[in-house]
């Protein structure tokens, strides 16, 4: 299945090497491909649909929605969730969501799958883990964080005290 958000390009298809097919990329290749493939998903994190949210260079705010099921990630572009980066295998890992409990499982990767700095085979995820495959790190999203709420909060509050003090201004002045 194709993935539209992360499609290699020609270029990067026959740049392969080593025992899992793994892709050898500059600094500059992996900035330029990330700026092309734009964020994955624009949707707000939930108990009901989860996100990966990338924290490297390049995928910084680059989002991924989980959803129901079995999800694969990897180089490879029939992977759900396509991470084109030298440390990452071509078949990495899952993420399976059983019955609302996100599990991510190492598929024999050459780099590895971490939760938290922790060497896995196999984790439940919780909010605000970090997840890495290879070097390309993720945090695990099941709400948003308190910060973009405090932020609306404010701005709400900010409004409503303007709204008062031009109440108050034209009051004493009529």
């Amino acid at each position: 299945m194709e993935n539209p958000h992360h499609t290699p390009s020609a270029r990067t298809l026959r740049r392969l090497a080593g025992s899992q097919g793994t892709q050898l990329f500059s600094a500059n290749e992996l900035s330029e491909w990330a700026a092309e493939a734009g964020p994955a998903s624009h949707g707000r994190a939930s108990k009901r649909e989860p996100v990966l949210q990338g924290t490297n260079a390049g995928l910084e705010g680059h989002r991924f929605s989980l959803r129901a099921g079995r999800q694969t990630i990897g180089r490879r572009a029939d992977n759900d969730i396509v991470v084109n980066e030298p440390s990452v295998s071509s078949a990495h890992a899952w993420i399976i969501n059983q019955q609302g409990h996100y599990v991510v499982m190492n598929t024999l990767s050459t780099n590895g799958t971490f939760v938290n700095d922790q060497n896995i085979h196999e984790a439940t995820i919780k909010h605000g883990d970090r997840v890495r495959f290879g070097q390309v790190e993720f945090v695990f999203l099941t709400r948003e964080t308190r910060k973009r709420r405090r932020t609306g909060v404010i701005v709400l509050t900010s409004l409503l005290v303007l709204a008062g003090l031009s109440a108050l201004s034209w009051w004493m002045l009529s």
